[in-house]
């Protein structure tokens, strides 16, 4: 088996993934700064950006977002306070509660979806079509071995 690197000195993908995946976050969040949403961080983001489409319990959203509890709590208080969520109860426990996107958040959406357009479209003009589907399959592939959350609703 390689290690994949022919080249001891070139950087591991995983690092290569991670700026690639950092510079979508700054980007995004900056399209929603230029759209005048200027009340939600990044760090709201991330864990805003794993909210469920009928919701996600908090300890859940901590868990995605690799923060702690009380740091998802604060966040989603954050959030809260600033209309993007709202915390209902869990139709499938009782005791519990699922933390979900409002209409406000649902605004933003058209917002991060146009940017992560804009972000496939340069990256595809600067790969070229062809190396955009492997990378798209590739990185499919490396999901199923890679996302413990990929099956979630």
């Amino acid at each position: 088996m390689t290690s994949g690197r022919s080249n001891p000195t070139e950087p591991f993908v995983g690092l290569l993934m991670f700026i690639a995946a950092r510079d979508v976050e700054n980007r995004v969040v900056a399209a929603m700064r230029r759209a005048g949403i200027d009340d939600i961080t990044l760090a709201q983001a991330r864990v805003a950006a794993r909210i469920g489409e009928h919701g996600t319990r908090l300890t859940d959203l901590a868990e995605q977002a690799q923060v702690t509890k009380q740091t998802a709590t604060a966040l989603v208080d954050r959030l809260e306070a600033a209309g993007y969520v709202e915390r209902v109860p869990d139709p499938r426990d009782g005791r519990a509660r699922l933390v979900r996107l409002t209409d406000k958040a649902g605004a933003l959406m058209p917002v991060a979806r146009d940017e992560e357009q804009r972000i496939e479209t340069e990256w595809e003009a600067h790969l070229g079509a062809r190396r955009m589907r492997q990378l798209r399959e590739a990185l499919t592939l490396l999901r199923e071995i890679t996302d413990p959350y990929r099956d979630e609703p």
